[in-house]
């Protein structure tokens, strides 16, 4: 039905840019382009002397209403002229017919009235051509799925996309690994299908519910799914699309949508990244933030300003709850926030179960044993997983997918693409095989909680080797002997190079980094310092998305940053003192591992839990 009223609209133009075209090029033709020629005006009396001695080859009169006022011609010798008459005179035309002059008699009323007439029609065809031209072209660009359209007309629309759901729509069945979160909001989809439920009993539904999780998680996906189930309209925007660089613009594209909203309930409002438009006001540097605050201040009047049993619910997304504006998190707006966390194992195997429907895999592949190589990842980096796995079998020339091809996305993903150009010296690659053995014999002698899955001296992205660790099983809570065997375990790729080769190398900057930031956050945020125990601190902070009253208050003291700093340093020395002692006590182990390291470049499986157990 578009693409007609398009080529409809099309057809249109065509004909009237046609009949613009033909009454400019009659217009045109209605003008002289030849030498102009030049008019001499005489008087009344020069001229009735011109018609006594015949000195006339052709004379005009001009008749207006019946009234002759003017008169031109050509003289004898070619010369134009015009000539103003006096008022009420009757001489001329008699005198010039009683001479023989020849002489006509020009009614230019009629000509004036026509030539406005057409002037105006040609005017009123330009604007109507150019109309539609700008209204058809400039909308070309406004997508199909838009409820506000594009173009100039339509500019403090909403840009919100629509989605009537039918049997084809994302169920909740469809959301895997969150089943605390879709236990929350089956009380949404009883509101949206039976609103009077909720009313009968004296009860209001909640008018909007924060998504809160790590990006990736499902957030979106639960939204749709939300409506798919309740079979409602599903208005998807995001928190960038209202704001613009013109101000008022944001805040009437929220009215608009509201409006569109309320014709359609029961429906959702989704609004990705609220955040966007929804962080603290008055937090932001100099007037760059009006449009935003004022795109704000009118999503929060809209959701005062409409019941919540009218059958419109407002879902909201974003993975930085903290910077928001109170105002918009407070009761009677966004009510509830439901938290979709990061899958566990067991529901990191029905993801990737879930993904490998329709793919060609190879009958051997362990999904298990993939979903305990990837904690923390989340359901869009387990459908990449398999991508990557789907696109490395094609390189192979392999018709399926199998358990190498998809540990080897994972390396890809953890640590970057191998780097089979970069070819290590055989003494770089000594030390390389050295220091991820350090990490191997550490990880392997304080862990009892995790296990070394695989150990690999290839390049990887900035990387010249990688050790993988692996948890045994989801942990929620760690103590503070795990957190310190943690720091020895990154110190132990450097403390193995000290002690085989008695100097260092800068390729411990990273471990370095992870071991400091860990660090610091025991003292810091976990209270697990020797003498600042049990107390929590936060730096100073100055950015624009703290609140305007937080930024740049000294939270802690000069003498306390000291202490913290003090006992950091005093972590780390004692980690890799500890690293240190460890590898010493266990050099015949990591000579042996080193050795076979250097042979197959790659230990995983049964081949590297062999070599372990001889630590």
């Amino acid at each position: 039905m578009k693409n007609k009223k398009f080529l409809k609209n099309i057809y249109i133009e065509i004909i009237l840019l046609a009949m613009a075209a033909v009454l400019l090029y009659s217009s045109f033709n209605n003008f002289s382009f030849k030498k102009a020629v030049p008019v001499t005006k005489i008087t009344y009396v020069t001229l009735m002397e011109d018609i006594s001695t015949k000195n006339l080859t052709k004379l005009y009169l001009a008749n207006t209403a019946g009234v002759i006022s003017k008169a031109s011609g050509t003289l004898k010798n070619g010369t134009l002229f015009t000539c103003d008459l006096p008022p009420n005179d009757t001489n001329l035309y008699a005198k010039a017919v009683a001479n023989k002059i020849d002489t006509t008699v020009v009614p230019t009323s009629n000509a004036s009235w026509v030539s406005m007439i057409l002037s105006v029609f040609q005017l009123l065809l330009l604007v109507a051509v150019l109309y539609f031209l700008f209204k058809t072209f400039l909308n070309m660009g406004a997508k199909s799925g838009d409820a506000g359209g594009g173009g100039p007309f339509s500019f403090g629309k909403s840009k919100a996309k629509v989605f009537n759901n039918s049997k084809s729509a994302v169920k909740l069945k469809d959301v895997i690994g969150q089943e605390e979160a879709k236990e929350d909001v089956l009380e949404l989809v009883e509101y949206l299908k039976n609103p009077n439920k909720f009313t009968d009993i004296g009860a209001k539904a909640p008018k909007g519910t924060l998504l809160v999780g790590p990006p990736g998680c499902g957030k979106t996906l639960m939204a749709r799914a939300i409506a798919g189930e309740a079979s409602v309209p599903f208005y998807s925007t995001s928190g960038s699309e209202f704001v613009e660089m013109f101000v008022g613009v944001g805040a009437s594209r929220v009215r608009d949508m509201f409006n569109q909203a309320k014709k359609t309930a029961p429906c959702i409002i989704f609004i990705d990244e609220i955040d966007a438009v929804g962080r603290h006001r008055g937090a932001g540097t100099g007037g760059g933030n009006d449009e935003r605050e004022q795109t704000l201040n009118q999503l929060l009047v809209e959701m005062d300003g409409f019941d919540s049993n009218k059958g419109i619910l407002i879902i909201a997304a974003t993975n930085r709850p903290d910077i928001l504006d109170s105002a918009l998190l407070r009761p009677g707006r966004f009510d509830r926030r439901i938290t979709l966390s990061a899958p566990e194992m067991k529901d990191r195997q029905a993801i990737l179960e879930y993904y490998a429907t329709g793919k060609k895999l190879e009958p051997a592949i362990n999904l298990a044993a993939i979903a305990k190589e990837t904690p923390g990842f989340t359901g869009a980096d387990l459908e990449n997983l398999f991508n990557e796995g789907a696109l490395l079998a094609l390189r192979k020339g392999k018709p399926a997918v199998g358990q190498e091809e998809m540990e080897e996305a994972i390396d890809k993903i953890l640590a970057g693409p191998q780097k089979k150009s970069r070819v290590l010296l055989e003494k770089e690659k000594q030390r390389v095989a050295y220091h991820e053995a350090g990490h191997a014999v550490i990880g392997k002698t304080l862990s009892s909680m995790s296990s070394i899955h695989r150990i690999t001296i290839i390049s990887r992205g900035e990387a010249l080797g990688f050790t993988l660790q692996l948890p045994n099983e989801d942990r929620f809570l760690h103590t503070k002997e795990e957190y310190l065997n943690e720091i020895a375990t990154l110190f132990g790729g450097r403390a193995a190079e000290e002690i085989i080769f008695n100097t260092i190398t800068d390729g411990a900057a990273s471990d370095l980094e992870k071991a400091s930031a860990l660090a610091r956050e025991m003292v810091t945020k976990l209270g697990m310092g020797s003498t600042l125990k049990n107390m929590a601190f936060r730096a100073p902070m100055v950015d624009n998305y703290s609140p305007a009253d937080l930024q740049g208050t000294p939270l802690i003291s000069q003498a306390t940053a000291e202490k913290i700093d003090a006992e950091v340093a005093e972590i780390m020395t004692s980690e890799y003192t500890k690293a240190k002692q460890t590898l010493e006590e266990h050099r015949e182990g990591l000579e042996k591992l080193v050795k076979v390291l250097l042979e197959k470049e790659t230990l995983q499986g049964e081949e590297l839990e062999t070599v372990l157990n001889q630590i």
